[in-house]
């Protein structure tokens, strides 16, 4: 089952038009591949190269030393502009910005709070805690928010307990992953933000998949952004580079984050393979994302309305939904998408979880749903 999924048809085929817009690349197949998995476009290595090959043709793209300057560079700039925030820097992975963001926001105060339901408190082996000696607080298990009250209450119990161990920094993540993509509750966020600045704690974004979010949010990358004194967006989820994330924030504070970036290992020699295919699909990002929600949209409002399909959308969600086929097996299903033209992820047990990415641009809405229909025989 896993090798005739992973035969993936080429990407680059001719695609419907909204494919068109800017920093998309076209595809040669004639009938182009729906992707129901992952954030980005999945690009085989072979496609990488050329794409990188292209971009670097000549000179076009400048190196950089050490993680600095050349294109780097630019990719730090352009994302501080999005985001409203004075300094943006390059690292290799979204678990190095999160560690060196809250260890930086909290200073002295050693504790953190951060949702039980974080990417920095379940998959990051305990970096915050083992390097950087930080407690890390784990607030609203279950639930993709913590409230004012939650942060309150481990404030006071911070403050009151035997030996005072103020809190130095909060982190919110959102859309949340291990919640499937819900996003925390935009005014908890808001009276959060308020009560962290009236108390100079430092707050961080996790904000890995952030530009998905605010396709479906409405809410524009700086007014999130306004809310925290940093925020992480991840360079590979959904700009398919093949490593990467921007940590973005007061320039005072990133100013010198090349030497902790390197102290922990970070500091790669040369990054322009990574940066170049970022600013490459970053371009136009926003307009290509909104119309592929659009027409996920329409494919959703279509299979709700046929009695073979139920679906379950995630309250608060983004780009993730739940798909259940009734009177076919789930896997016979996924191989009968797969020979349709639409790869999804495996089932757990009668579900899927289907994901939302720019794919879904590739052909209009009405011939996703008739694949979809026609993977029932």
């Amino acid at each position: 089952m896993i090798s005739f999924i992973m035969q993936r048809r080429s990407f680059l085929a001719t695609p419907f038009a909204a494919w068109q817009l800017a920093g998309a690349e076209p595809q040669p197949e004639s009938e182009p591949r729906v992707y129901a998995l992952g954030d980005g476009l999945r690009l085989t290595t072979a496609e990488y190269a050329a794409l990188l090959a292209k971009l670097s043709a000549g000179g076009a793209v400048l190196r950089d030393d050490y993680s600095r300057g050349g294109d780097v560079a630019q990719l730090e700039n352009r994302m501080a502009a999005l985001l409203g925030k004075e300094s943006a820097v390059w690292l290799p992975t979204g678990t190095l910005a999160n560690h060196l963001a809250v260890r930086l926001l909290a200073g002295e105060r050693r504790r953190v709070l951060v949702q039980a339901e974080s990417h920095l408190y379940n998959d990051c082996g305990d970096c915050a805690q083992t390097l950087s000696a930080l407690t890390l607080i784990p607030l609203a298990p279950g639930r993709a928010t913590f409230t004012l009250d939650d942060v309150e209450r481990a404030a006071y119990d911070a403050e009151t307990g035997r030996v005072a161990t103020p809190i130095g920094a909060i982190q919110i993540e959102s859309p949340v992953r291990r919640r499937h993509g819900e996003r925390f509750d935009p005014a908890q966020m808001e009276k959060i933000s308020v009560w962290a600045r009236t108390h100079k704690i430092g707050l961080h974004l996790d904000g890995a998949r952030l530009f998905l979010e605010s396709a479906y949010s409405g809410r524009s990358l700086r007014d999130y952004a306004a809310l925290f004194d940093t925020v992480y967006i991840s360079m590979y989820k959904y700009f398919n580079a093949a490593a990467g994330a921007i940590l973005a924030g007061p320039k005072t504070m990133l100013a010198d984050l090349y030497h902790p970036r390197r102290m922990f290992g970070g500091g790669l020699p040369h990054v322009w393979p990574y940066t170049a295919v970022a600013q490459h699909y970053l371009e136009g990002f926003e307009q290509r994302f909104r119309a592929a929600v659009e027409a996920s949209e329409r494919v959703i409002a279509g299979l709700s309305r046929d009695a073979n399909f139920g679906i379950e959308r995630i309250p608060g969600g983004t780009n993730i939904f739940r798909l259940r086929v009734f009177n076919v097996n789930a896997p016979v299903y996924q191989m009968r998408l797969e020979a349709a033209g639409i790869t999804a992820p495996d089932p757990a047990g009668d579900w899927f979880v289907m994901q939302v990415n720019e794919t879904w641009n590739r052909i209009p809405p009405d011939a996703i749903l008739g694949r979809f229909r026609r993977a029932l025989t």
